[in-house]
């Protein structure tokens, strides 16, 4: 079988690199973002058809700046640097970068000298969106200037002969006019790719991989009913069948009647299923915790060591499947660049340092509504292809300070109803997510003749394409009332209801 095309981003750690991804996926060309200074032995054995460079926050003056492997030069495929990648290339084939006297942050215009490669099909100037301090004053022997702007000689530069290439602004966003055409003429016409990596290329390259890493061996999966979870075991189950196990653990972090829903969405598959209730177990251990990342580590902890003992059950297993997916990674770890630690998600982060089960995670290079293609393809239902992400921790991270049971019985109630209207509004599907989460304050009031003093519930909706960026949902004002007039007269416990205004960034979407 054909390798699939691919095209490789270094990442020197730039807020933007993951956009590049998705435009480049866009485009039906598949990618992958690796660290700055990954060894070349890791291409060589891609069908390799470009190298991006990303941009970053250094300075190629700055004491400890990243550098890639000046070989990825001598691979014979083209190379384009973006903004620091472009100031990289300048410096490391002798051209001069220096310190702008106007730094561009923003719009700016550039004029276009040479309407070919990149800029083939586009207009004269083009409105694009800078973001550098410093910018390349010289340009090294060989490389052409392709366009300027009011404040830099070189925006986009290219080497002819070596087919490199670099520009000084951003095209993977979306405040750059032309920038999805100047990507595409970097992909089909200077890598010349063929654009066929889809969501049906995908299913039958990752079945067969999967089938050759499990080889004879016994799977186990933890199914929650939600997209990333249900269409790994759709996956997983296709690559391998009957040495899937599926195992769903109610932890008593639910929301209400999820394991109810989850044995009648599954119960027509021809999968292994197994229900397990933990909640005794992970409430016993969440008791008086308050600090968001110990429940992370003690669900995560609690999670495989429950896993295990199903597994020794089942006999004798050797993989955990799981839906992770690259947000997930991006945001616990500097995966695969030099940024910094926001969370740890519950699919990658907690888990002992000796686990007994070696990972299978076949969609932890796709963004959610990737993921959501693949499930459509593999004819996985609407009514689980439509769900809100939910956090592997569950209501934990919902609940700010302890976590109880009689707290997590107001919010899954408030929850209830937060969703039962979005659903009847059909709004629900116009929002990427919509949570309630249990705030550490009592508030007074008034209910009927009496004073309280009860809880507050803070409702939080946003709008996004991956979960990466995210704005609050600008949901109806008769909407938002109707919600708050049926949470604070049906749930008991709460009196008064607020709404998240908050976007991503600065913002998280979870509150924990």
């Amino acid at each position: 079988m054909l390798k699939e095309e691919t095209i490789i981003i270094l990442d020197f750690g730039s807020q933007y690199t993951q956009l590049i991804a998705r435009r480049i996926r866009e485009s039906k060309v598949y990618c992958e973002i690796m660290r700055y200074n990954t060894d070349l032995n890791s291409f060589k054995d891609k069908n390799l058809k470009g190298i991006i460079l990303s941009g970053g926050p250094s300075s190629i003056y700055d004491k400890n700046a990243p550098v890639c492997d000046k070989r990825i030069f001598e691979l014979g495929v083209p190379v384009l640097g973006i903004c620091y990648g472009l100031q990289l290339l300048a410096d490391l084939f002798g051209g001069r970068v220096e310190i702008s006297k106007s730094r561009e942050y923003g719009k700016a215009l550039i004029k276009i000298e040479e309407h070919q490669d990149l800029f083939k099909g586009s207009k004269k100037k083009l409105q694009v969106w800078m973001s550098h301090g410093d910018f390349v004053s010289r340009l090294p022997k060989g490389f052409k200037k392709l366009a300027s702007s009011e404040n830099i000689p070189f925006a986009a530069v290219k080497n002819p002969q070596s087919k490199t290439y670099g520009v000084q602004f951003h095209p993977e966003v979306a405040h750059t006019q032309d920038g999805i055409k100047i990507i595409q003429n970097f992909l089909y016409d200077i890598c010349e790719c063929q654009g066929k990596w889809t969501a049906r290329s995908f299913i039958q390259s990752t079945t067969k991989e999967i089938k050759e890493r499990a080889g004879r061996g016994k799977v186990i999966l933890g199914l929650s009913g939600g997209v990333d979870s249900s269409v790994c075991a759709l996956l997983v189950n296709k690559a391998i069948g009957k040495q899937l196990f599926c195992i769903f653990i109610d932890n008593g972090l639910l929301r209400k009647n999820e394991a109810k829903e989850v044995k009648e969405a599954f119960k027509d598959y021809d999968m292994t299923l197994i229900f397990v209730d933990a909640s005794e177990r992970f409430l016993s251990r969440l008791k008086g915790v308050i600090d968001p990342e110990e429940k992370r580590r003690i669900i995560g902890r609690t999670f495989i060591e429950v896993f295990e003992e199903e597994a020794k059950k089942i006999g004798e297993v050797e993989y955990l499947a799981q839906g992770t997916l690259y947000p997930d990674v991006i945001e616990s770890t500097s995966f695969k660049g030099p940024s910094a630690t926001i969370k740890t998600h519950h699919n990658v982060g907690g888990l002992p340092e000796e686990m007994n089960l070696k990972l299978i995670e076949p969609l932890r290079e796709l963004f959610k509504d990737e993921v959501r293609r693949i499930g459509r393809e593999l004819k996985l239902p609407a009514n689980l292809l439509g769900r809100h992400p939910f956090p592997g921790p569950g209501l934990a991270v919902r609940i700010i300070g302890a976590v109880t049971k009689e707290r997590l019985d107001i919010l899954r109630e408030a929850d209830e109803i937060f969703i039962q209207e979005l659903k009847r509004s059909r709004t629900y599907r116009k929002v990427w997510q919509a949570l309630s989460v249990l705030l550490p304050v009592q508030s007074v009031g008034v209910m009927g003749d009496e004073r309280t003093y009860e809880n507050v519930i803070a409702l939080r909706a946003v709008t996004s394409l991956d979960g990466m960026t995210a704005d609050w949902a600008h949901l109806p004002y008769n909407l938002i009332g109707k919600i708050s007039n049926r949470i604070i007269n049906e749930v008991k416990g709460i009196n008064r209801v607020v709404y998240d205004i908050s976007s991503k960034p600065p913002a998280t979407i979870e509150w924990e």
